[in-house]
Parts: C-alpha cells; structure tokens; sequence
C-alpha cells in the first residue's frame, strides 16, 4: 500500500501528509515525555548540547519532530545510565556507537563533580571527527573490536547498537570477560524479536551502511535471555513509549509501531558468568 500511495500522489500531497504526520506525533512525543518525567531532562538536553541536527552521517535531523524525537530518546538514555555514573565517581566510560558526543554532554553537566572519563567508540570517521570537534575523546573502532584495542571501562554504554551489530553475542559476551562494572544498554522496544533488515523488506537496492541497517531486533524477553547466555545479569530494566498511555494520543502507537518503533528498552547489567560458564561454543 505505501508503494502504491508513493506512486499514485503527488510530492506535495505526500508532503503535507508527512508534515500531517510529524505534527500529530510531535504531540504524541510531548505528551509522553511529561508523562514519563522526562520534560526536565529534555530541557536539560537542549541546553547542554543546543545543536543536534548532525547527530548521524547519513542523515540530518531537519524538522522539530525528529530533532525533539531524539532528544527525548536520548534523555531517556542518560536518565538511565545517570544513577550507574552517580554512584561510581571517577570511574572511565565508554560509550560504544557515540556518534555526535550529545549524551557524554549532558552526563558531565548532570555529573560535574563526577570526575568521570568518557571515550566515545565509532567505526565512522566523520561521527569519530564531530565528537572529537566538541572536545571529547573518541577512538575509530568497531564494537566488537574493543578488546583488540585494548579498550578498558568501568562502566559501558551502549546505546541503540546492539541492533546494528552482526554479532551482538560475541559483543556481549567479550564486554561481560572485562573487569567493567555495569553495561547500560538500550534497543528499540519489540513485543515480538525479528530480523530487521528493512531495505530487503522494502526491495530499496542501494548501498547501506551499518548506521542505518538494523540486523537483529529483540524483545525484552529474548534480550535478557541473550545477555544471560552472554555473561550479564539485569539490575534495573525499563521502556521508554514514544506515545502516552493516559490520553488520547495513546492511539498514535499503532502509527509509531508501523513507522519506527513504539519506543524503546532500556537495561543496566552487571557481570555474571552463572550461564555464560556453561556453554562450551564461546570463540573469543
């Protein structure tokens, strides 16, 4: 049907039905993040870290709805991660798949005392070149490559890569064989696990990067079973819904699951071998 429609209308009535769009889910976004107690952190974004809209290589957030969307997806994330870096004072951190340096700001201005050290990790050069541009430290490597590097945290962040990622097992697992204390880790928000894959699905024959394809996408029943075969057990664990329960606008999730995702899930994780130990096919 969407095809059909791509043929059939006109750019400019496919353009006011996409600005129709963004303008309806916009309201769904605000209305969830108040919901959720995210406003503050959102504002809080904003100041911080004011321009976002070259926070990927491939494209640019270019309208108020997907540069909100992000914000508030983001300030999600670092309201999770927050309390692990609050109560480990100095500890290093690395945040695996940084591509703009948006949440090691608004973790140092949440944290200013904190004496933390970041290192944001990207196999992009140009996301490896933004974050170093905002006076952060950063290092050109794949994910699952970290232990070749030699690179060491306390604490790991790892925030929507894991879906992007060929192997997240292997990922997993290696980061649960470091000395790293906690691994906060979000992907998007699946009831059912699926292959992504999106551009196969959608027969769009062009060249794609790891950035925009997603391999595997979880649900947070699979997720954890994944991370307990993989070395880790869950601490603290949460869903952040791009569409708010207790209004009108709830009605928006079929909208949000049909063209991204209903939201997102949101894990810390402590190293634990209890299952990892028992299997015997681990080659890294």
């Amino acid at each position: 049907m969407k095809k059909l429609l791509k043929i059939l209308l006109p750019e400019s009535t496919r353009g006011a039905l996409r600005r129709a769009r963004e303008s309806l889910l916009l309201r769904s976004l605000r209305a969830a993040v108040e919901e959720q107690g995210l406003s503050a952190s959102v504002r809080r974004h904003t100041e911080v870290f004011p321009e976002l809209s070259r926070q990927y290589t491939d494209f640019e957030l270019d309208t108020e709805f997907l540069e909100y969307k992000v914000r508030a997806q983001q300030s999600f994330q670092v309201s999770l991660a927050a309390p692990v870096l609050a109560a480990r004072p100095g500890a290093t951190v690395v945040d695996i798949g940084d591509s703009s340096g948006a949440h090691i700001a608004a973790l140092k201005a949440m944290l200013p005392d904190g004496g933390h050290r970041f290192l944001s990790v990207n196999l992009d050069e140009k996301a490896v070149a933004r974050v170093k541009a905002r006076g952060f430290e950063a290092l050109l490597c794949r994910a699952e490559a970290l232990s070749e590097k030699g690179v060491k945290a306390d604490i790991f962040l790892s925030f929507e890569t894991l879906e992007h990622l060929n192997d997240p097992a292997t990922f997993l697992h290696r980061l649960s064989k470091t000395a790293c204390d906690r691994l906060v880790l979000t992907v998007p928000y699946m009831t059912e696990t699926r292959v992504g894959l999106h551009h196969l699905r959608a027969g769009l024959t062009k060249k794609v990067s790891p950035e925009t394809v997603h391999l595997f996408e979880f649900s947070p029943a699979d997720l954890k079973l994944l991370a307990a075969h993989c070395g880790w057990a869950v601490e603290t664990e949460r869903i952040y819904r791009q569409y708010p329960l207790n209004s009108p606008l709830r009605g928006t999730r079929a909208i949000w699951k049909d063209w991204d995702f209903e939201g997102f899930y949101g894990l810390v994780l402590r190293r634990d071998e209890r299952w990892s130990s028992l299997y015997t096919g681990w080659n890294d």
